[in-house]
């Protein structure tokens, strides 16, 4: 077994760990939420005061007993640390068995986004696990490793010329960071939404009700949150809290975006002798940068928050996404370095 074979054996390992972790996080989610279902009988026989439904008292209940599975919470805090080591470890071979920073196809730019990924992640939940996050950055995570390995996998070898660069470094290594920062604000996002439309079903509760019409889409959803399946939402921060988390990641990896653009300019005056050339993947890294660039201004500037940012934030991720496969993929242009 040489190195890039033993690279090899540590990312399915990681994936496999990460598979566990995924689980974990699934069981916690799913203690939570039955928990917290379970609950509103006791609360209804109770009494819920104000008026309020017993849903809301069952979330404020389960504040201080939140019925999580803490050895589900603990194998997945042990899994995912496991992962990283065993990615981190995969990557690093990767690059020795290459001879070059591991980021010059696809299937190492997501080996290290995942590994910068599920970094974030760690570091955002150091001190407190919030399970949904937890599902949607290690689901996200696992897809990403698996179509790496079956998909994107191509052997360990030298690059072309024009990829001769230290700009390999700071150009994809900046791009590859965002792209993982991207992904946990993104998961906070889907939170962030949930839970807004949570509390606005339990504040109408406490407002005199007005009917005008049908019920709006919008309106049929916010009751299906506000009901008792979505209780677990009572236990996890709040709105407000959520979209700050998720704009200060965003703001991270935008800069970190920015400077991807720049310097893919600036690599590509060195390469090719001009600095723009409405490349597919300039255009695509430009449009991602638009709408981030909206996302920033609209919150900062124009007062915009809540769930009207937190739609920028799916966009500028979809962008991103797509700017990584479909352009790679499907668009040939002089960033087409797929390898399949």
């Amino acid at each position: 077994m040489n190195t890039g074979d033993l690279s090899t054996l540590l990312v399915w390992g990681a994936a496999t760990a990460f598979t566990v972790a995924l689980i974990a996080y699934s069981v916690d989610l799913a203690r939570i939420a039955d928990r917290a279902q379970k609950r509103v009988p006791e609360a209804a026989l109770a009494g819920a005061p104000g008026g309020r439904p017993a849903t809301a008292v069952a979330g404020s209940e389960a504040q201080s007993a939140p019925g999580r599975s803490v050895r589900a919470e603990g194998i997945a805090r042990s899994t995912t640390l496991l992962g990283l080591v065993l990615l981190f470890a995969g990557i690093v071979l990767r690059g020795i068995a290459a001879g070059r920073w591991p980021t010059a196809n696809m299937y190492e730019f997501t080996i290290v986004g995942v590994f910068v990924a599920v970094l974030v992640l760690t570091i955002v939940q150091r001190r407190r696990v919030i399970a949904f996050v937890g599902v949607v950055v290690m689901g996200i995570s696992v897809l990403a490793l698996v179509l790496a390995l079956n998909a994107f996998y191509i052997q360990a070898d030298q690059v072309q010329p024009a990829l001769q660069s230290y700009w390999l470094i700071l150009h994809v290594g900046v791009a590859i960071t965002a792209t993982g920062i991207f992904t946990v604000a993104f998961a906070a996002a889907i939170l962030q939404v949930l839970r807004s439309f949570r509390e606005e079903a339990l504040a109408a509760v406490d407002a005199p009700a007005v009917t005008v019409g049908a019920p709006r889409r919008s309106d049929r959803f916010r009751a299906w949150v506000g009901g008792p399946r979505f209780g677990w939402l009572e236990q996890v921060p709040g709105s407000r809290e959520l979209e700050a988390l998720s704009f200060r990641l965003n703001a991270v990896a935008f800069v970190l975006w920015t400077f991807t653009l720049i310097g893919g300019a600036i690599w590509a005056e060195h390469a090719w002798g001009r600095y723009w050339g409405w490349d597919p993947k300039e255009v695509g890294t430009f449009v991602a940068w638009v709408v981030y660039a909206a996302y920033l201004h609209a919150r900062t500037t124009r007062g915009w928050s809540g769930r009207r940012a937190s739609y920028f934030v799916f966009v500028g991720y979809a962008v991103v996404l797509a700017n990584f496969t479909v352009v790679n993929l499907v668009v040939t242009g002089k960033h087409s370095y797929s390898g399949v």
